[in-house]
């Protein structure tokens, strides 16, 4: 097999599902934002307890952050060259910390305890998702400075 195809070939559909779970994150993280705005916080799907409010908030930041990585790792897959390695790689690791951080959020909110309502759950589901294939995706785009066939070769 050709020198760097081997990590693209794992990349794009990565990507694409990457790309479905921040979408996901961040259509929760707003509908629940939102009722929680208008002062909905009885509704029945959604619940929560003192953190919910701050997870919400965090949430939509990672969910676009994990977005515009997506969108950068598309870009990097197309040019496949180690100049937009670079730029795929710190928005990688930057939107990786950010959803981290939100996990973070999610597990206190956990721990707090309290109702929670379906989409509250699904949401955390989701942040814990998009953690691991974040990481999963950060270990592939770097996976190329340990073996010369899952990067972009040199010219």
């Amino acid at each position: 097999m050709a020198l760097g195809k081997v990590g693209k070939n794992f990349m794009a559909p990565l990507l694409a599902v990457n790309l479905v779970v921040h979408v996901i994150v961040v259509g929760l993280a707003g509908w629940s934002l939102d009722k929680y705005i208008d002062g909905e916080q009885n509704h029945p799907h959604l619940g929560g307890n003192t953190s919910t409010s701050f997870m919400l908030i965090f949430a939509l930041i990672a969910g676009t952050f994990g977005a515009c990585s997506v969108i950068i790792g598309m870009m990097h897959l197309r040019a496949w060259q180690h100049e937009s390695h670079a730029a795929a790689a710190s928005v990688a690791i930057i939107s990786w910390a950010m959803i981290a951080l939100a996990f973070g959020v999610v597990c206190k909110e956990v721990i707090l305890g309290g109702h929670r309502g379906k989409r509250l759950q699904t949401l955390e589901l989701f942040i814990a998702i998009s953690l691991l294939s974040q990481l999963l995706y950060l270990e592939i785009l770097n996976a190329g400075m340990f073996k010369r066939r899952y990067g972009p070769t040199v010219i």
